[in-house]
């Protein structure tokens, strides 16, 4: 799997729409404009009618594939805009020009937001020059501190997704600083209970094995000279992060050293939601609505 043949078998989706909170922005219209012009989906874009209305006239969208609706102010943007895919109008939610925090909120909102029993966690994939596959990192944005029970279900969120995608059974490892158990460690005892629970059906869908250190999880080589013996080591599709300072820090580093392209998406709730950064670039935007689209569909 790459993001090419990801957005081959997004573009083949019929009746695709997305809900953008915030449409009126320079970036965000580039990456409608892209999506449009690969037929991905349609678009109802929210927040200043005319700016929005300007913006897509600049770059030659066509109009039929887009729905302006004015609204007002962060808040009610990002509300009308959840609300729209909380009433199947849209198939994923996508982040615009408004704040991280009030978007959130749009979408936690019990009464019009995307809100279900699970919890909502983060899923980004990254193509690296010079690898021959994507590699995904869970949960670099929105658990701090994760517990036994919230890593369960965060491997849960991004296998389910990773299924929608292509992948029939991820290898998952569970990371830590080193490959042994260390009581002192807390990281490498919740990575040990991962590991043996999927082994006990608990974790389905997916092999998972850990603690493991990044080299020997992602290096054949490395995993070989430890003398590692597993499924997952040297091979892993999905790494999971013990706390979001490893998992931020490991998905700048990919983006800014490695030069890597991204996919990522918020999963959990009742529907995907694409929470872009200005940072983004317009092609990771467009990888991203394909991840999210192809996880909503299925």
């Amino acid at each position: 799997m790459n993001f090419e043949r990801m957005l081959t078998n997004a573009k083949q989706l019929e009746g695709c729409t997305v809900s953008i909170a915030g449409a009126a922005d320079e970036e965000v219209i580039r990456a409608v404009k892209l999506a449009t012009d690969h037929g991905l989906s349609r678009f109802i874009l929210f927040g200043e009618a005319r700016e929005i209305r300007k913006l897509c006239e600049q770059h030659g969208i066509d109009e039929s594939a887009v729905d302006i609706l004015h609204a007002k102010g962060d808040v009610e943007i990002a509300r009308r805009a959840a609300l729209a895919v909380k009433n199947k109008e849209a198939d994923v939610l996508m982040k615009g020009m408004v704040s991280t925090s009030t978007f959130m909120k749009a979408v936690l909102n019990r009464e019009a937001g995307l809100r279900t029993k699970r919890t909502l966690s983060h899923i980004a994939l990254f193509q690296i020059p010079n690898r021959e596959k994507l590699i995904g990192v869970t949960d670099a944005a929105i658990h701090i501190a994760p517990t036994l029970e919230e890593k369960v279900e965060i491997i849960h969120n991004a296998v389910e997704a990773m299924h929608d995608i292509g992948y029939e059974s991820p290898k998952v490892a569970a990371i830590g600083a080193v490959e042994v158990v260390n009581p002192q460690m807390n990281a490498t005892l919740d990575a040990a209970l991962l590991s043996q629970m999927n082994r006990r059906g608990q974790i389905k869908g997916c092999v998972v094995d850990g603690p493991l250190a990044l080299d020997n999880a992602v290096d054949m080589v490395a995993a070989k000279q430890k003398g590692i013996n597993s499924e997952v080591a040297g091979q892993a599709d999905l790494l999971v992060v013990p706390y979001i300072e490893v998992g931020n820090v490991l998905y700048k580093s990919i983006m800014y050293f490695a030069e890597a392209s991204v996919a990522a998406i918020v999963v959990g709730a009742s529907a995907p939601v694409v929470l872009t950064s200005r940072a983004d670039t317009a092609e990771a935007k467009l990888y991203s609505l394909a991840f999210a689209l192809l996880h909503a569909k299925h």
